[in-house]
């Protein structure tokens, strides 16, 4: 396996502004244990259908740097609140060893001169 070249630690959590994050039902269940509420109120309380594709995604709340963001994050420490029950595809991302905006990130902070840059476009 590529060594990971990125850290999540440093960045404003960008893949959580993603507007179509895609839940399975195993990942509902999931939830559902993680709050102690049943699949059916997990559903319904995290998640909303994207009836173009007939799909469930999670709900999204207001954020200062990009608009909306996943509700399960802290937008203040940036940093996912149901780590250890975060659906199938949170888990996997970014899919590889790098994070393409985790590089343009520290690109953009190198040039600004500025750590705490957020890079949004």
């Amino acid at each position: 396996m590529a060594k990971t070249c990125y850290d999540c630690g440093k960045c404003p959590a960008y893949c959580c502004s993603y507007p179509e994050i895609e839940v399975s039902k195993a990942d509902i269940a999931r939830l559902a244990r993680h709050f102690g509420v049943s699949e059916a109120q997990a559903e319904e309380r995290y998640t909303k259908l994207q009836r173009e594709e007939n799909v469930r995604i999670l709900r999204h709340r207001e954020d200062e740097h990009f608009t909306s963001v996943c509700m399960f994050l802290d937008r203040t420490a940036r940093r996912c609140t149901v780590y250890e029950a975060r659906p199938h595809t949170c888990r996997s991302y970014p899919y590889g060893a790098r994070c393409g905006y985790y590089e343009f990130l520290k690109f953009e902070r190198e040039h600004q001169a500025d750590e705490g840059f957020v890079a949004t476009t």
